[in-house]
């Protein structure tokens, strides 16, 4: 069959392409624009990429054509796609049709950390022998792919409460009938589809309701917004993650940076916790993909080893360089909560946080979060944030409370250029988007491998 994908560069759909050619069949896409890590993986896969949507894009004909959620009506593609009546469906819809049946499904979704603990527990069941397919979305440091088949019976996806198609508004989630679903956390997200938390939540009660009765339910049990959508209705084992002394799977961590920690289940202790990701969040992803690993069939205190050698995650706390004594990290952060979980994992004694910082989510860029953004930089000795003309907030108005530690600019080379001036030796320059940000990480080491700011 030939398949054609619309939104392929897409970290999701990217991943259904790579499924859909090791099925065996041919594969390619079109998409308005690529950046790393999926456009490499899908380079290094062989699936040729056209830019733009192109309705010469489609001839010959497809037997089936994919539609990514980025995609609406009026979008030349789509409207060929239906003046011709060629056959089409949504990415998870081609995803439970051909991959996900008959498997033991384990969904992690929630607001933050999705990508992590899947990636932790794909990993953690692989090396407890079970040879997992996956999809993920982002780019694993185990592995050059961020999806494959796998030949064992659990089937890990990064679940997305994000929706699903111009035509299929319901969560990503809702499709893909878990035997173990993951709740990692829920804050308000996606202000542009969804009107409020409610809205959220209950999208993902709907998914609690497809998982059988023979399955399990895993909730962060520290969140305070988890118990509202299980107290729905839950037809399945339901388990708690967490710090508080009443979850099933505790971790017992003290606050001291270099003080150990250790999960319990139901009380007996299973090992140390000690993932190579830094942060209080990693922790508890850390034992949330354990938990998830043993709903699928893996001894717990194997994959406990597992996570505790975790390769981690491209653009996750990722490292870019290191030159003069400044680091250069890349993270995915988009959310106040998350600029704050990554900020609070980076802080070390002696050594400055330069926080450099892009507004690109939807959600960020409609202002929804900028009265906590402030907050959230509280960490950052210095803040570099991008102010691009078309943003309709104010970001000094919203981040005055940082003062002087506060430095804005229209423009990637200049925001980089303020960056290189403040850099010194010792310092930790973290740089947080969700997007490409103009490349800005190599242009920050090109400066300071030159000793000035960039041309």
């Amino acid at each position: 069959m030939k398949i054609h994908i619309l939104g392929i560069c897409g970290t999701f759909m990217g991943g259904v392409a790579l499924l859909a050619r090791e099925s065996g069949h041919a594969v390619d896409g079109s998409d308005s624009a690529a950046w790393p890590p999926m456009s490499d993986i899908l380079d290094q896969a062989g699936v040729p990429v056209r830019p733009g949507y192109d309705a010469a894009h489609l001839e010959p004909a497809p037997d089936r054509v994919v539609i990514g959620n980025a995609l609406s009506r009026g979008n030349p593609a789509v409207e060929h796609i239906l003046d011709r009546g060629l056959p089409y469906q949504s990415g998870p819809a081609w995803l439970a049709e051909n991959v996900l049946n008959g498997r033991c499904v384990v969904a992690i979704a929630g607001t933050h950390g999705k990508t992590t603990t899947a990636s932790m527990t794909a990993w953690a069941l692989e090396r407890c022998g079970l040879d997992p397919g996956y999809l993920i979305g982002g780019a694993p440091g185990f592995s050059e792919r961020s999806a494959r088949l796998g030949t064992g019976s659990p089937f890990v996806v990064e679940a997305d409460e994000y929706d699903t198609a111009f035509f299929d508004k319901r969560a990503k989630v809702v499709h893909y009938q878990p035997r173990v679903l993951l709740l990692n956390n829920l804050e308000y997200d996606h202000a542009d589809i969804y009107p409020d938390l409610e809205a959220i939540a209950t999208q993902l009660h709907h998914a609690v309701r497809t998982v059988p009765g023979n399955g399990r339910v895993l909730i962060n049990g520290d969140d305070p917004n988890l118990p509202a959508v299980v107290a729905r209705g839950c037809w399945s084992q339901l388990e708690r993650i967490g710090f508080g002394a009443d979850n099933d799977w505790r971790i017992t961590a003290d606050d001291r940076p270099d003080a150990g920690a250790v999960l319990l289940h139901r009380r007996t202790p299973l090992g140390p916790l000690h993932p190579p990701q830094p942060g209080r969040h990693n922790l508890a992803n850390a034992a949330a993909a354990v938990a998830a690993a043993a709903g699928a069939g893996a001894d717990p205190t194997t994959a406990l080893e597992a996570v505790n050698a975790f390769p981690g995650v491209r653009r996750r706390l990722e490292v870019r360089g290191r030159v003069g004594g400044v680091e250069v990290i890349d993270d995915f952060a988009h959310h106040p909560s998350a600029v704050a979980a990554t900020l609070e994992a980076l802080a070390a004694p002696g050594r400055r946080l330069l926080a450099v910082l892009e507004p690109r989510s939807n959600t960020m860029r409609l202002g929804i979060h900028r009265r906590q953004l402030a907050d959230a930089l509280a960490r950052a000795d210095h803040a570099f944030v991008l102010t691009p003309p078309d943003l309709p907030w104010s970001v000094p108005e919203a981040l005055a409370p940082l003062g002087g530690r506060l430095h804005t600019a229209a423009e990637v080379d200049h925001l980089a250029r303020l960056a290189l001036a403040e850099a010194r030796p010792g310092d930790r320059l973290v740089v947080m988007s969700n997007g490409a940000f103009g490349n800005i990480h190599e242009r920050l080491l090109a400066g300071l491998e030159a000793g000035s700011a960039p041309a």
